[in-house]
């Protein structure tokens, strides 16, 4: 008896099973791409939020009064210090006054002038210091104030020894400014020294220099003066009886004379008689 077949040989009994593809179990080790966001997903997600801060913002700056962040601003460069003349200057000029010594009464005659100097408000009650040749033999004496104002002054202390003298002055404008006085004992050769005055009755006008030396003596017509300060700074007639300054704009002396040698001006040496002893002349202590 023949036996039946466990497999058909019939073509149609062949069907090939195809193999089944497992899908690769990823590994801790590999990375897992993340689906990118296009431009357009991102304005989706991010436009209600951005225009909400927006609105907020704005309302903080118009109702709760928030400015702004500040803008940085560039850094300012310093400013040059002004030159020591003009400090000087600036500091004394109103204290200088022009005194004008007139002879024979007739003070409305220019011609009939018969000097002209400087001079320097050293108390606020008017008093004034100038040089003794200024005013001496004056009949009468005008000083004119920086502010304009010009009054009668009387001589009330002379010390010819000194070239010095002290004018008490009957009209004060309402600001009379005073000059703050300084030290002569401080000074040393190349020192910084100012003189404001009237040369030639021009100004008040300034000029820069330096002490030239200390304790010098000068022969002038009235006599020898001695302990005067010698400086450089330039003087002219008219410069007499004006105010030398340190570079704080103190007074330190009084111009005095100035060496001429023939040419009727300024040689380059100049003499001022120290503020301590044109205090004395004025009665009081040294400054």
């Amino acid at each position: 008896m023949r036996r039946a077949s466990l497999y058909s040989n019939s073509p149609r009994s062949r069907v090939h099973a195809r193999p089944v593809v497992e899908s690769p179990v990823p590994s801790p080790e590999t990375p897992v791409e993340k689906p990118r966001l296009k431009w357009r997903d991102l304005y989706t997600r991010f436009e209600r939020p951005a225009i909400l801060a927006t609105l907020i913002a704005l309302a903080a700056y118009v109702f709760l009064g928030v400015s702004p962040a500040p803008q940085v601003q560039a850094k300012a460069e310093p400013q040059a210090a002004p030159p020591p003349a003009a400090v000087a200057y600036a500091k004394a000029q109103r204290a200088v006054v022009r005194v004008r010594a007139i002879g024979d009464g007739l003070e409305h005659d220019e011609y009939i002038q018969k000097s002209l100097g400087t001079g320097v408000v050293i108390v606020a009650d008017g008093t004034v210091l100038t040089n003794h040749h200024v005013v001496a033999g004056a009949s009468r004496v005008r000083v004119l104030f920086a502010e304009g104002l010009e009054s009668e002054a009387t001589i009330v202390a002379a010390r010819p020894e000194n070239d010095l003298a002290v004018l008490k002055v009957q009209t004060l404008p309402d600001d009379l400014a005073v000059a703050t006085m300084g030290s002569a004992g401080d000074l040393v050769p190349g020192d910084p020294v100012f003189a404001i005055g009237f040369p030639f009755g021009i100004g008040p006008s300034v000029s820069a220099g330096v002490v030239s030396g200390l304790r010098r003596e000068y022969r002038s017509p009235q006599g020898t003066l001695s302990g005067l300060i010698q400086f450089d700074a330039a003087v002219n007639p008219g410069s007499s009886g004006g105010p030398l300054l340190n570079a704080a704009g103190e007074v330190v002396g009084i111009v005095t004379a100035m060496l001429d040698p023939g040419s009727g001006g300024f040689a380059g040496i100049g003499f001022a008689v120290t503020i301590e002893n044109a205090s004395k002349a004025a009665g009081t202590p040294p400054f």
